[in-house]
């Protein structure tokens, strides 16, 4: 099997696609229209609202969702839904566990206490094979990349298409230079992964995140290590791509600006429990001491730089 960069992260994300047999579906028959109308600038989903009717306007709901590394509190108590066809940014500074949150969603980490469901699901009652179903409907923008770095950039967005589909190779090799179209990058499908920037790959992982079209889509910093017009221009495609696929999407980051540009609600981590939520606007408008400190980056208020720790004095063993 290729190695993988940061696929420590998620373990078993894509080896259980090499490693388990299980009948490939054409998935992406009908979504291909969808998916060249979109390259071309025009989207339509008016079908993908008619078949969400019939189903719970909510694809996410968490509910009293406790987690903890050792005694290390991460999670205190999250509550949170994720409404379908709506683009929804999980906030906070690092370390507050928003990663974490990914985790439980992906069913790669077990809740202490609480629960996640997804499409009416609970993720941590699934089986494996329930588990393996329910991801294979979920696209993940990983944060360290994750690409397959011994496969060509072309491999690597073709590997969910050859893995979960029966799709012949001449449609695969169109919705490829479909999806690096998107992203700007037609011209790297010979360049191995090493050869490419850190902005490229990251371009790269999103595209392969996006590859099939799944009913939701995770991005996990998805903003980092872009020069300012990469940056505009993918949180402008996960904003099109959202809306042209009737999909639903979830950015986990710490860069408010450009995520409250194109969410349409968000939450605010801290201390292990949704301190904030609201639509942008409702947040930038808003003068709680921990929502005006993160929005508008100031240095003082209610979040500290330091961790907790000893006096530093102690530390230094320095006497009074």
């Amino acid at each position: 099997m290729p190695r993988t960069e940061g696929s420590a992260l998620y373990p078993n994300q894509f080896s259980e696609n090499i490693a388990g047999s299980r009948p490939k579906v054409n998935i992406l028959a009908a979504k291909s229209v969808t998916t060249c109308q979109f390259i071309h600038g025009s989207s339509s989903h008016s079908a993908g609202k008619e078949s969400m009717s019939a189903e719970s306007e909510t694809l996410i709901e968490i509910k009293d969702l406790h987690f903890s590394y050792g005694d290390r509190k991460v999670l205190d108590g999250i509550n949170l839904q994720v409404p379908r066809g709506k683009v929804v940014a999980i906030l906070g500074a690092s370390g507050s566990g928003k990663s974490t949150l990914l985790r439980l969603i992906g069913g790669q980490l077990r809740p202490d206490q609480g629960s996640v469901r997804v499409d009416g699901k609970v993720i941590h009652e699934l089986d494996h094979k329930g588990l393996y179903d329910m991801r294979r409907n979920m696209g993940m923008m990983f944060q360290a990349g994750g690409l397959f770095s011994d496969m060509s950039v072309y491999d690597n967005i073709a590997f969910p298409l050859r893995e979960l589909t029966d799709l012949p190779e001449a449609l695969i090799r169109s919705l490829v230079l479909m999806k690096l179209q998107a992203v700007g990058l037609r011209g790297t499908t010979k360049l191995m992964t090493s050869e490419l920037s850190g902005g490229m790959a990251r371009r790269v992982a999103l595209a392969r995140a996006i590859a099939v079209d799944p009913m939701l889509t995770i991005y996990d910093e998805p903003f980092g290590g872009l020069d300012p017009i990469s940056l505009n221009v993918i949180a402008l495609l996960i904003r099109r791509l959202n809306d042209a696929l009737g999909a639903t999407s979830i950015i986990v980051t710490y860069d408010v600006s450009e995520s409250l540009k194109v969410a349409d609600y968000a939450y605010l981590l801290y201390k292990g429990v949704v301190e904030a939520e609201g639509t942008p606007a409702e947040l930038l408008a808003s003068d709680a001491p921990f929502v005006e400190q993160f929005i508008h980056a100031r240095p003082t208020g209610p979040v500290a730089f330091h961790m907790e720790s000893p006096p530093y004095r102690e530390d230094l063993r320095i006497s009074a």
